[in-house]
C-alpha cells in the first residue's frame, strides 16, 4: 500500500522560506513522477511542481518559478520542496502526490496517490 506523508508546513512571514517533505512508502520511489499541489480555500487544488522518477527533470507553476524548487532524494524514499521569498498568496494546504508512471504531469487526475497535505500560512 502506498503512504506519502507530508511534513514541514506551518506559519511563516512573507519573504521567508519553509522547506516541504513528503515521505514515501510502499513501491519502489525512483519509478514513479512525483509532484506537489496546493489548495487554497474556496479554491480548487493546483499544481505547483513536479519532478520526473529519476530526479533529473522538473517542471514548475508560473507562480512557483523562481522561487520554489522541488528536489527528491531517492535513497532516502523523500520528495522536498523548497519555498522561498514566500507570499501571502501562497497559502494554502500542500499535498504531494505520485503518480505510477515515470513521466511528469501537471493535473490532478494524472496522480493515483495523494498524502494527507501540511498547511502553510504566510503572514504579512
Amino acid at each position: 500500500q502506498v503512504q506519502l506523508v507530508e511534513s514541514g508546513g506551518g506559519l511563516v512571514q512573507a519573504g521567508g522560506s519553509l522547506r516541504l517533505s513528503c515521505a514515501a512508502s510502499g513501491r519502489t520511489f525512483s519509478s514513479y513522477a512525483m509532484g506537489w499541489f496546493r489548495q487554497a480555500p474556496g479554491k480548487e487544488r493546483e499544481f505547483v511542481a513536479a519532478i520526473t522518477g529519476s530526479g533529473n527533470s522538473a517542471y514548475y507553476a508560473d507562480s512557483a518559478k523562481g522561487r520554489f524548487t522541488i528536489s527528491r532524494d531517492n535513497l532516502r524514499n523523500t520528495l522536498y520542496l523548497q519555498m522561498n521569498s514566500l507570499k501571502r498568496e501562497d497559502t494554502a494546504v500542500y499535498y504531494c502526490a505520485s503518480r505510477s508512471i515515470a513521466g511528469m504531469a501537471v493535473r490532478v487526475r494524472d496522480y493515483a496517490y495523494w498524502g494527507q497535505g501540511t498547511q502553510v500560512t504566510v503572514s504579512s
